[in-house]
C-alpha cells in the first residue's frame, strides 16, 4: 500500500543504466518511489495505464514509438497525465513541440541531479517545470526567423524526424502503423511545404533546426 503523500513515478528510458541511476536519485528522497521502468514507448503506454503514476517521466529518443508520440497518445488518451519529458535535446524546437503535446515540464540531462527531484515535485503539483539552461535558447528563439517546421502537422513532424534520422518508407509505416502509401504521401506534403528537393536537403534543415543531432 502507498504512503499518502507518495509521488509514484514511471521511468522510461531506453538505456537500463541511466533508468537505474535515476531511480537511485530520486528515491534518496522520502516521498519519491519509482513504481514501474519501461525502455519503449510501447511499454511505457502499457505501463502508464497499468500503473497510472502521478508522474511519467518520459526521454524523447526511444526505440520504435519515439517519446514525442508516446507523449501525444497518452496525453490523448488521459489528458491529465503529468509528464516530464527528461532528454538529451535541448533545441527550442524540440522543447516547444514536447510542450505543445502536452509535457509539464522539460529537464535536459545536463541539468544537475537536483532539478530532477525538484521537477518531479513540481510537475506532481501539477506545476510546469523548465530547467534554467532552456531559457536563453527560447528567447533567442523568439527573435529568429519562424520556425519554418511550424508548417508541418504533428504527423508530418513525426514522418520528418524519422525521414531526416535515415529511415526507410517501410520502417516508418510500420512503426507508426500506417501503409507505405500514407507515409509517401506525408513525405510529399512535407518536402512541398519546406520546399525541399530531396532528403540531404531535409536532413541538413532537421539538423538547423535542432530535429536531429549531427
Amino acid at each position: 500500500m502507498n504512503n499518502p503523500g507518495t509521488i509514484n513515478v514511471l521511468l522510461v528510458d531506453d538505456h537500463p543504466v541511466v533508468r537505474d541511476g535515476y531511480r537511485r536519485l530520486l528515491e534518496t528522497t522520502s516521498e519519491i518511489r519509482v513504481q514501474a521502468e519501461a525502455g519503449t514507448g510501447e511499454e511505457a503506454y502499457r505501463l502508464y495505464f497499468e500503473t497510472k503514476p502521478d508522474v511519467l517521466i518520459l526521454d524523447l529518443s526511444l526505440p520504435g514509438s519515439s517519446g514525442l508520440e508516446t507523449l501525444r497518445r497518452i496525453r490523448c488518451k488521459d489528458p491529465d497525465a503529468r509528464v516530464l519529458v527528461f532528454s538529451m535535446h535541448d533545441s527550442p524546437l524540440m522543447v516547444t513541440r514536447a510542450m505543445e503535446a502536452g509535457a509539464a515540464g522539460y529537464l535536459t540531462k545536463a541539468s544537475a541531479a537536483s532539478q530532477m527531484v525538484e521537477a518531479v515535485r513540481e510537475v506532481a503539483q501539477g506545476r510546469s517545470f523548465l530547467t534554467p539552461d532552456l531559457l536563453p535558447g527560447l528567447m533567442a528563439a523568439k527573435d529568429r526567423q519562424p520556425d519554418p517546421l511550424r508548417a508541418l502537422t504533428p504527423r508530418e513532424f513525426q514522418v520528418f524526424v524519422r525521414l531526416a534520422q535515415g529511415q526507410a518508407v517501410s520502417e516508418i509505416a510500420r512503426t507508426l502503423n500506417i501503409s507505405r502509401k500514407t507515409v509517401g504521401v506525408h513525405q510529399t506534403n512535407i518536402m512541398h511545404k519546406l520546399a525541399l528537393r530531396n532528403t540531404s536537403e531535409l536532413t541538413r534543415l532537421a539538423i538547423r533546426c535542432g530535429a536531429i543531432q549531427a
